[in-house]
């Protein structure tokens, strides 16, 4: 065991994928020659060669559906947006050909590929550039969306979707790339992670906190401050987005009967929405109180940067939410 940051936990991943499989290969803007735009790709432009880290015009449309195709006839693409906000000029090729080639074709085809970059907010990114799109692909069948918010998670996550046979949203967040944990060295063996399982990250008995992506750093940090008020919060990191564990959510609840669900999103609709609904649905005769969320706030985001913080989801918000559901003043 090592510890390692986010940044590297996913070079590893892609690494030990292009190693074991040689149909293994990653296109997008400047991942090779120029090492990667947030640097995750740095060095295996050297190590594979441009057959295999290929660097692509400023064109998402272009190379979304070149991956898609390549998928379809064999290989394993991995597709790097430079965020996910600039998936949006390829969304058709995600929603209309990855996600459905499987059922339009009659199983004839599949499209085994990843797209994967950083998601939500960044610092002074400006509104363009700060967008929560989990929701917009957790929406669409045939697409597994996960959001994990630790490096070994991250590590095991995305060798795992590289494996997988569906076409699968990674969601990364600019702000965790520096982020370290405590990851199992390659010689201790094969690190995968089961796509569609919640990992409860801390324990708790009074109240629990249901987050994903960078939230669930900021959930870990609210409990902390909860810690110090002699309030026990739950932390469950979901992980992955669709499939949505939502078991791992309910027996949580089951335990503390009271929930919080924390994102970075908007507050209209989104995954969150979709938990709670889960909870009072499937939990609520487990419930003291009523669930509530804690979001981004409505708006596009702004540049100034004390209204970006404002706009976010923060340690104090997520406690005080903690507190609003236990009846605390």
């Amino acid at each position: 065991m090592r510890e390692i940051s986010y940044r590297v936990a996913l070079r590893e991943a892609i690494a030990e994928e292009m190693e074991r499989d040689d149909r293994v290969m990653i296109m997008g803007e400047e991942v090779g020659r120029y090492q990667g735009a947030y640097k995750v790709t740095e060095g295996l432009f050297d190590r594979f060669g441009e057959r295999r880290v290929v660097d692509t015009p400023i064109a998402e449309n272009g190379f979304a559906g070149i991956g898609v195709g390549a998928a379809m006839v064999g290989l394993r693409p991995i597709v790097e947006f430079m965020t996910w906000n600039f998936s949006a000029v390829a969304f058709d090729q995600i929603l209309s050909n990855a996600a459905k080639v499987r059922q339009m074709s009659g199983g004839q085809f599949s499209c085994p590929i990843v797209f994967r970059g950083p998601n939500g907010s960044a610092r002074q990114v400006g509104s363009q550039h700060s967008q929560s799109m989990d929701i917009f692909y957790a929406h669409v069948p045939g697409l597994k969306v996960l959001a994990p918010a630790f490096p070994r998670d991250a590590k095991g996550l995305l060798k795992a979707a590289i494996r997988d046979d569906n076409p699968i949203c990674f969601l990364e967040s600019e702000t965790l790339y520096n982020l370290k944990g405590e990851v199992p060295d390659p010689s201790e063996g094969d690190l995968l992670v089961d796509i569609g399982k919640a990992r409860v990250v801390r324990e708790g008995a009074d109240v629990t906190i249901v987050a994903w992506s960078r939230i669930s750093v900021v959930a870990m940090q609210a409990a902390a401050l909860l810690e110090k008020e002699g309030i026990s919060a739950e932390v469950v990191d979901l992980r992955s987005l669709r499939p949505l564990d939502h078991e791992t959510v309910l027996a949580s609840v089951a335990k503390t009967h009271r929930a919080v669900v924390a994102h970075e999103g908007w507050p209209y609709g989104g995954v969150g929405a979709e938990v709670v609904d889960r909870i009072q649905r499937h939990a609520f005769d487990e419930l003291d109180a009523p669930v509530l969320r804690v979001s981004g706030a409505d708006v596009p985001m702004p540049y100034n940067a004390k209204l970006e913080q404002w706009c976010l989801p923060q340690p104090e918000t997520i406690a005080a939410a903690c507190k609003k559901v236990l009846y605390v003043d």
